[in-house]
């Protein structure tokens, strides 16, 4: 458990709220309380929560109800019931609507704990389930998010807890990072999975026609209207809308989507009424949009409107671990659409993909793979089948590395170095790092055998030269 753990409580008693809340704090939970079921239902539409707790007899709403609501928009939290009824049949009403557990009144500490704990572990590891799925594959293999570093793993965490939920998602990173490929993934992860997915990039349609595109048209609206269309927001009904690059959008149509967010109603161009839609919103940007706020470039209200959870896409210099993986990738992409056989990723073109800074990210790695399958004449790629620029980064990187220490290195150091680096990129696995330096396992072992032997001589001779120092 830790202090993140969110818990939900809602009872028309305060003094049972304050009591709940006491309770939960005192357990290391964070506990958002509300006397009004509907408020509730507002919380966990626009909030990720861990487990609810719920009274069973409230005026405003019962319980049974409001379970009910919770779980037909996040099935994934687990709701736990409270009454002091202690009835059989109250027991049996709850569970039968989805409740994870049932309480009575008046709360024994001790139950509540472990009823708490254990709906906080059930929650997680339903998380966990759907990350697993979207790592390991439910969805097109051209579509799946391939990584496990370290930034990866936050994102597929963010996914997996904000899948179920219904709040809109803004997602940032640079240009070909794979801004899409998490957009989808969240409405794989979503209730709406069995929807349509939709997008647009409005950066790449006209302002005098992204109103249209997105609302819809009357029939004779405009020149060449000769037939009424729905836009992007009813047709994504049931599903997912995805807006790519939002900080593109026109001040003048911020205003106009801002309020078909706020009324979750479109008015179609030249039309006289206006048409409801249910679709979940997902945007994304490379621009930073709080700066974009303070100059002014980008509506206040909206970027508070769409940004209710953000996810950050890291750039593939950030997540160099997956360099490989993601070739590996590509490169069976590639040669699946391709007429030639499988083929295989040499040592040497490893050592360059890993060198690289990859400024164009995921998108140029794509490329760059695509590429080479194009070129390739053997049963694997070579150096000379990648582009010139990454061909001469390696050498050019090292000796401003060089330079910026100052220092000349041996032959035997440089290795060393180098070595150590790669290893370290593959975290820690020797075997793939052997394959990868050209090396045999037993070679390899045996010069991290002599480096680490070198180091405790250093060592030895550092401290025995301090001795002498201080005798």
């Amino acid at each position: 458990m830790t202090a993140k753990d969110r818990i939900l409580c809602i009872d028309d008693d305060q003094d049972q709220c304050n009591l709940l809340e006491a309770a939960l704090t005192r357990l290391g939970y964070a506990a958002t309380t509300t006397t009004s079921p509907v408020t509730a239902l507002e919380h966990v539409a626009n909030e990720p929560f861990d487990a609810i707790i719920t009274d069973l007899g409230m005026s405003e709403m019962d319980g049974l109800t409001l379970c009910e609501r919770v779980l037909g928009t996040r099935p994934d939290v687990p709701v736990i019931v409270l009454t002091g009824q202690g009835s059989m049949e109250s027991a049996i009403g709850a569970l039968r609507v989805g409740a994870y557990d049932f309480l009575t009144k008046p709360i024994d500490a001790k139950f509540l704990g472990i009823s708490v704990a254990r709906a906080v572990q059930h929650s997680k590891l339903r998380a966990e389930v759907r990350r697993l799925k979207l790592v390991l594959g439910d969805a097109p293999r051209s579509e799946r998010l391939v990584g496990d570093s370290p930034a990866m793993r936050r994102v597929h965490e963010l996914i997996a807890r904000v899948g179920a939920s219904e709040a809109s998602v803004l997602i940032q990173g640079e240009t070909g990072t794979g801004k899409e490929l998490v957009a989808r993934a969240v409405h794989e992860a979503s209730t709406r999975r069995e929807g349509p997915f939709v997008a647009l990039n409005c950066a790449a349609v006209p302002p005098t026609l992204l109103e249209s595109e997105l609302f819809g048209h009357a029939r004779g609206a405009f020149t060449d209207a000769k037939n009424a269309r729905q836009g992007l927001f009813v047709e994504a009904s049931g599903g997912t809308l995805f807006l790519d690059e939002i900080g593109e959008m026109p001040l003048e149509m911020q205003a106009k989507l801002l309020r078909a967010l706020q009324e979750r109603k479109v008015r179609p161009v030249g039309a006289n009424t206006e048409v409801s839609f249910d679709a979940r919103i997902v945007t994304a940007t490379h621009r930073d949009l709080e700066a974009d706020v303070q100059k002014e470039r980008f509506r206040q209200d909206l970027y508070y409107r769409i940004n209710v959870v953000r996810i950050d896409v890291p750039a593939l210099r950030e997540r160099s671990s997956d360099v490989l993986k993601l070739a590996a990738h590509f490169l069976k992409s590639a040669c699946e659409r391709s007429a030639k056989g499988p083929l295989e990723l040499s040592p040497q073109v490893a050592d360059r993909l890993m060198a690289y800074d990859w400024p164009g990210n995921v998108r140029e790695l794509e490329n760059c793979i695509e590429r080479a399958v194009a070129l390739a004449r053997f049963d694997h790629l070579t150096v000379e089948d990648l582009p010139e620029k990454i061909r001469a980064y390696r050498a050019d990187r090292f000796v401003m590395a060089a330079n910026e220490v100052d220092e000349i290195l041996t032959i035997d150091e440089i290795e060393r170095r180098y070595i150590i680096r790669v290893i370290k990129l593959l975290n820690g696995n020797k075997a793939r790092a052997a394959q990868l330096l050209g090396l045999d396992r037993r070679t390899l072992y045996r010069k991290l055998e002599r480096y680490e032997a070198r180091n405790n001589r250093s060592q030895d001779n550092s401290q025995q030269a301090a001795r002498e120092t201080t005798s």
